[in-house]
């Protein structure tokens, strides 16, 4: 008899940690799906909505605008990978995700309300602290609910999760025609993911690698991570993710506004196909980035990306002239191979910090790369001015970054095979 209760006691123990494993991946691939539409609504509504709230149709100011807002975006995305980041590692991953889904749903939303670009820039600044923070969280969260073995994958899924957030909302620029007066019931769908962050709340399990971490050690997670044993560890987590996120958000993210430029109000929809053929490709290589590195190692998979990324832009910005076929097929290869790296970053930065810091370690080196493409975000608006607004000139200047990173991920350790530090 008591055999038998024992047998039945470990059955529903292991029947609830599966189903505790599979919701975990479900809220966290809604929350980056969530992530990626927050991040994709801009570049969709930004010329129509700068157009309306300047009064203007001239592309230099407008892609200085375009610029400030995106490095405000920026910023508000590192602070929040900190903030919630932190919170994260002291109150728990699934708490602290809630709280950051609520934060992106309810401020993307108020950008309805907004009557000049500044309004626009704050708004946008505080839904990215969200949306920087759930991006930590949630790959904390999964990387420590699930068996090492399925990491490349699970890391190509998170990935592919915000591509497809950037494909639902390039979907709706289809369907719903985005224009100077029609922009704002765009941002107000932006709103739509507070629903997820019931279902977090009430249905998530809390990470058990957490609550063991928790019990055992009170740490400063921010002191930690720039100790003496952690500090190279987060200076080069900060140094790979940057290089992504400058080449992205310097040049891949203003593909769209280049593709309605080209187009012209003869076609309203070009940026919407854009922004879906980048998106998809995306999907893909998300998949191709973190497989990869799960094959042939963290270092050799990311210095392939950079020289892969470095061609596909260089083709992209300088060969290329006019909206048409050829155009929407290299954007699907340019998302594919530039987008890569947010396969290869949920797989590689985890394995770097162990677990009572993991979500500040992973969240601020990641986040922080944000700031350092702010940066190249305003660059990049500096020389829609210097090349008197061609998109082209400039994106093909800011995606030399890759060779940087080709250099910096030898000084980076190899982690292929080693189970998250503890």
């Amino acid at each position: 008899m008591l055999q038998s209760e024992v047998k039945n006691s470990t059955a529903t123990s292991s029947l609830n940690l599966s189903r505790g494993k599979w919701l975990v991946l479900i809220a966290a691939f809604l929350g980056w799906m969530f992530d990626g539409l927050e991040m994709g609504i801009f570049p969709l509504v930004a010329r129509p909505a700068l157009q309306d709230l300047l009064h203007v149709t001239d592309d230099k100011l407008i892609g200085q605008w375009m610029g400030y807002i995106t490095a405000l975006f920026l910023v508000g995305a590192a602070f929040g990978g900190f903030i919630f980041g932190w919170l994260g590692d002291r109150v728990g991953r699934v708490r602290a995700m809630t709280l950051s889904v609520l934060t992106y749903s309810i401020f993307s939303g108020l950008c309805y309300f907004a009557t000049v670009p500044a309004h626009l820039g704050i708004f946008r600044f505080l839904s990215a602290l969200g949306m920087g923070g759930e991006w930590a969280l949630g790959v904390a969260l999964v990387m420590e609910c699930w068996p090492q073995n399925k990491r490349p994958l699970l890391a190509g899924l998170i990935g592919a999760a915000g591509n497809a957030g950037y494909v639902l909302i390039a979907l709706l620029g289809i369907k719903f025609k985005v224009t100077v007066d029609s922009w704002r019931w765009v941002m107000l769908a932006g709103a739509a993911p507070a629903v997820l962050s019931i279902f977090i709340n009430f249905f998530v399990p809390e990470s058990e690698r957490w609550k063991e971490a928790a019990k055992k050690d009170s740490s400063s997670p921010l002191k930690e991570i720039f100790s003496a044993r952690l500090r190279k560890a987060t200076l080069i987590g900060i140094a790979l993710a940057s290089v992504a996120l400058i080449g992205t958000w310097g040049s891949v993210q203003w593909l769209p506004l280049w593709a309605d430029q080209m187009a012209g109000s003869t076609m309203p929809k070009a940026k919407a196909y854009t922004q879906i053929a980048a998106a998809v490709g995306a999907m893909f290589g998300c998949f191709g980035g973190s497989l990869l590195a799960g094959k042939m190692g963290r270092r050799p998979a990311y210095f392939l990306l950079c020289l892969g990324s470095l061609g596909i832009c260089a083709y992209l910005f300088r060969f290329l002239h006019e909206f048409n076929a050829l155009f929407l097929v290299t954007v699907f290869f340019t998302g594919a191979i530039t987008a890569a790296f947010y396969g290869w970053t949920p797989l590689y930065l985890p394995e770097l910090f162990p677990t009572r810091v993991r979500a500040t370690g992973q969240g601020l080196s990641y986040n922080f790369g944000r700031i350092l493409a702010a940066v190249g975000v305003l660059q990049m608006g500096s020389l829609m001015q210097h090349y008197n607004g061609s998109y082209a000139k400039a994106g093909a200047t800011i995606s030399l970054i890759y060779i940087v990173g080709m250099g910096i991920i030898w000084l980076a350790p190899e982690t292929k095979g080693r189970p998250l530090p503890e």
